[in-house]
């Protein structure tokens, strides 16, 4: 497993666990075993998509997930 924060722009990846995620990522229905792509990474956080969705998360919360 790896933090999301680690992975690289298109990389496509499942998530395998969230510890102490806002429920904003559960309301759009991402949660663990949902398949996610990271659409762009920037400086302090990156760009999710996921079913036609888009997330922003900062490297803070990405920590906190792992794929």
């Amino acid at each position: 497993m790896q933090a999301l924060s680690k992975k690289k722009t298109g990389d496509i990846c499942t998530i395998k666990w969230m510890f102490g995620i806002p429920d904003v990522l559960r309301s759009r229905k991402i949660e663990e075993g949902s398949t996610i792509q990271v659409i762009q990474k920037m400086d302090g956080g990156l760009i999710l998509g996921m079913d036609g969705k888009r997330i922003a998360l900062c490297d803070e919360a990405a920590d906190r997930i792992q794929v």
